[in-house]
C-alpha cells in the first residue's frame, strides 16, 4: 500500500505485487493459527478474522433496501418511501446532502461496537465496520472523488487520542482506493454533549462550529465528497459539515455512516431484522 499527496488529499492505492500478496496471505494464515480469530462482538470462535459469529450476526440489524435515499432510515416496505423513496421527515425538511446510507441500525448490538471503537480503544473495529459501510455505500464511493471525516474538537481528540470517523475514512479509502481528506474539516470551538438534545437545539449549537481548513479548499473545490461518521442521530452535525463543504465549492456531498439511530416511532422488529440480513447477504 502506498500513500501519496494529490491536491491536498491523501490517496490510497493498492500496488502490492503478487509475490508480496502471497507472503501476506501466508503470514495471515500463520497468525490465525497462532492467534485464532474471534468474533468482534462476543469474542467467540470464528473461521475468519473480522467475521461475526452466527449468534451475533443474527442480532445485528443491517440496513438494506428499501430505505430512505436521503438519510438511510429503513422502510418496512418499499411502499412507505413513495415514488422517490424518501421518508416523511426528509420530504418535510430535506437534508443538505444529496444521498445518505448507513450500514446498521443503531441498537443495543451495534452500540457495543460503536462505543467500543469510540471510547474503548478498540480501533480494530474500524476496518470491520468500514467493510459493511463500503458494501452499503458502494455506489456513492464509486462516484466520489474524496472521503472526509466529521471532525473532533482538539480537546476531545486529545482525550480520546484518535477520531473514530477518521479511522473509518482510512479503512474505506483502502477498500475503495479513493482520496482521503483526514483534516479537511475542523471544529473551531468545543460544544457541550448533544446526546439529549433534539434536532433544532443541535442545529443551533452547531452553527459556526465547523469550518474548512483554508489550505484544503483546493482539494474540495468541484469534488464529489463522501462525508463519514460513526452514527447519524438527528443529522445536525452531518448537516453542518455538509453546508461548510458545499460553501467551500464541493460539487456534491453524500453521507455514509456506520449506524443510523431509528426514528422514535420505528421499533425494532425481529422479523424485519431477519429480512434485512437476508437482503444484505444477497447484496454481499
Amino acid at each position: 500500500m502506498s500513500l501519496y499527496r494529490d491536491t491536498g488529499a491523501v490517496v490510497a492505492r493498492g500496488i502490492i505485487p503478487g509475490a508480496t500478496r502471497a507472503l501476506l496471505r501466508a503470514g495471515s494464515l500463520l497468525l490465525d493459527t497462532l492467534l485464532p480469530p474471534d468474533c468482534p462482538s462476543c469474542h467467540g470462535d470464528v473461521d475468519r478474522a473480522g467475521h461475526f459469529c452466527p449468534t451475533c450476526f443474527r442480532q445485528l440489524t443491517f440496513i438494506a433496501d428499501p430505505c430512505c435515499a436521503r438519510c438511510g432510515q429503513p422502510f418496512v416496505s418499499a411502499s412507505f418511501g413513495g415514488a422517490r423513496m424518501i421518508c416523511a421527515p426528509c420530504e418535510e425538511t430535506p437534508p443538505p446532502w444529496h444521498a445518505g446510507r448507513a450500514a446498521l441500525v443503531y441498537d443495543e448490538w451495534s452500540r457495543r461496537l460503536i462505543l467500543g471503537l469510540k471510547y474503548g480503544d478498540r480501533t480494530e473495529l474500524a476496518p470491520i465496520l468500514a467493510a459493511h459501510m463500503g458494501r452499503i455505500g458502494r455506489s456513492m464511493l464509486d462516484r466520489a472523488d474524496i472521503v472526509v471525516p466529521v471532525p473532533l474538537h482538539r480537546r476531545r481528540l486529545f482525550g480520546r487520542r484518535y477520531n473514530q470517523a477518521a479511522l473509518l475514512v482510512w479503512a474505506l479509502a483502502r477498500q475503495a482506493r479513493i482520496a482521503v481528506g483526514p483534516d479537511t474539516l475542523v471544529r473551531v470551538r468545543a460544544t457541550a454533549p448533544l446526546a439529549r438534545l433534539g434536532r433544532a437545539a443541535r442545529r443551533d449549537i452547531l452553527r459556526g462550529v465547523i469550518a474548512i481548513r483554508p489550505r484544503r479548499r483546493d482539494a474540495i473545490a468541484n469534488r464529489r465528497v463522501v462525508l463519514v461518521d460513526d452514527v447519524m442521530t438527528t443529522g445536525a452535525t452531518l448537516g453542518e459539515c455538509t453546508r461548510v463543504l458545499l460553501a467551500a465549492g464541493a460539487a456534491s456531498v453524500d453521507v455514509l455512516v456506520a449506524a443510523r439511530a431509528p426514528a422514535p416511532d420505528e421499533p425494532r422488529h425481529s422479523e424485519k431484522s431477519a429480512v434485512s440480513r437476508e437482503r444484505y447477504a444477497v447484496a454481499r
